[in-house]
């Protein structure tokens, strides 16, 4: 459990100085190109630990204690005084377009990054699971609609079908307009049909975190036999005597057919000893006793073993899907996905302000870390993935018209080019109190909403 919270952190640490060290460069590499004086570059806060400095008149880099983000100070009259010959360096002396363009590649920088990252997932290849249905639920959304087992999803409104993961993001980018979606198909007999989702339940379906269950639809996957393919030493399957090659056939005399029985079975019983019958490589069978570890997951103790399945060789190729582009057309669906995914999060956030969304929508420190965690453990291309969505949202957020965010500084700038005078010094320090209240009080809503949903 320590080794899991601690991997956790470290990965919520290493996304977040990453994420804001990129949003720091943006302002850094533009300020020294447009001529600004940048005095400090800081990764962290709080004492320094290393710092290096070429001479008085150049940047000093460092690296500081608190790896929370960081910062860039930049030579301004107003923090201090400015000697004359660097006057012209200033941030404050600066024409409009200037500063306002050091201003906005932050958050620009931020979406370039975004770009990036999804450019080179596409171009390596984005494994993922085939848009085939498994299961309808009868009477679901799904199945009023007309969606059968086997059907595979080509095209959901105008979006391509590439993946469950692309699929799911269309569903949810068009639950949100709350027009009937139209759903192209190819049915178990290889015939393509429309089937047609209302817009009123999708609708009503638009913040749900689990949208493709609230549908009815489950993915089609491999039905893996119970058969043990891998133990993690030192945990209670190995201390049983399970072996890799094990065929588990009956767990406290209930016949055990599929590995998912299995698990399931394990989860609902922490700290309760199971007697497994299980048959050898070589055909012959016996009794173990293993009792499962009982371990928090979102706040519910399921139960554990250090077990994995056996995945026979091939099996998963009829299932999975590997979307790939070359060069040119992997930056278009880069930044496709990029400009998506930003108008999505300013939907979302418009439709909270509304009241049309809930807050529970709202993802603070706990609930990154949490994924961040998860997505780090499940491999580099999840992670990378997860660093992309979020510095999607720290570039959408930045540019939020709000006095302590780089969007609010660009009101200001576009206020002074408008009336020919910068806002005054008191009217922008009580715009920034206004702002701080505002910023704190959405933490506040932030933190509320991850305890919430741990307590679910």
């Amino acid at each position: 459990m320590t080794d899991n919270l601690l991997f956790t952190l470290a990965a919520f640490i290493i996304a977040l100085t990453v994420l804001i060290a990129v949003h720091e460069f943006g302002h850094f590499w533009v300020a020294r190109r447009l001529g600004v004086m940048v005095t400090r570059f800081s990764i962290g806060f709080g004492p320094t630990l290393l710092s290096w400095q070429r001479n008085p008149e150049t940047t000093e880099y460092v690296l500081a204690a608190i790896p929370l983000g960081g910062y860039i100070k930049m030579l301004d009259e107003r923090e201090g005084e400015v000697p004359a010959h660097q006057l012209d360096r200033a941030f404050n002396r600066q024409p409009v377009w200037k500063r306002s363009a050091i201003v906005f590649a932050g958050p620009l920088f931020n979406l370039l990054f975004a770009i990036i990252a999804y450019w080179a997932i596409f171009m390596v290849g984005d494994l993922g699971l085939k848009p085939v249905i498994g299961t309808v639920a009868p009477q679901s959304i799904a199945a009023n609609a007309g969606f059968q087992s086997g059907d595979e999803l080509l095209v959901i409104g105008e979006q391509p079908a590439r993946s469950w993961e692309t699929a799911l993001f269309a569903f949810a980018v068009d639950a949100l307009d709350g027009a009937d979606l139209p759903v192209r198909v190819r049915d178990a007999s290889n015939l393509e049909q429309t089937r047609w989702l209302p817009g009123v339940e999708l609708a009503a379906l638009a913040e749900e975190p689990d949208l493709l269950n609230r549908l009815g639809l489950t993915a089609k996957r491999p039905q893996l036999p119970a058969v043990i393919g891998e133990l993690v030493p030192g945990e209670a399957a190995e201390k049983a005597g399970f072996a890799v090659g094990d065929h588990l056939r009956t767990a406290n005399g209930q016949p055990i057919e599929l590995w998912k029985d299995w698990v399931t079975l394990v989860r609902e019983h922490p700290g309760q000893a199971i007697a497994v019958e299980v048959e050898r490589r070589d055909g012959s069978r016996t009794t173990l006793t293993v009792t499962p570890q009982a371990n928090e997951v979102d706040g519910k103790v399921s139960g554990h073993i250090g077990a994995g399945v056996a995945v026979p060789d091939g099996l998963m190729d009829d299932y999975q899907v590997v979307v790939r582009y070359g060069a040119g057309e992997a930056l278009g669906q880069a930044v496709g996905k990029t400009w998506d995914m930003s108008v999505m999060m300013l939907r979302v956030m418009g439709r909270m302000l509304t009241g049309e969304a809930s807050v529970k929508n709202l993802s603070g420190p706990i609930t990154i870390a949490e994924i961040a965690g998860r997505t780090a453990s499940s491999g580099f291309d999840a992670f990378i993935k997860f660093l992309a969505v979020v510095s999607i949202s720290l570039g959408v957020l930045n540019l939020l018209p709000m006095p302590v965010l780089d969007g609010g500084h660009l009101v200001y700038f576009l206020i002074e080019r408008i009336k020919g005078s910068p806002v005054s010094e008191t009217i922008q320090q009580h715009a920034q109190t206004v702002g701080f209240v505002l910023l704190a009080a959405l933490m506040v809503l932030a933190f509320y909403a991850d305890i919430v949903r741990l307590l679910d």
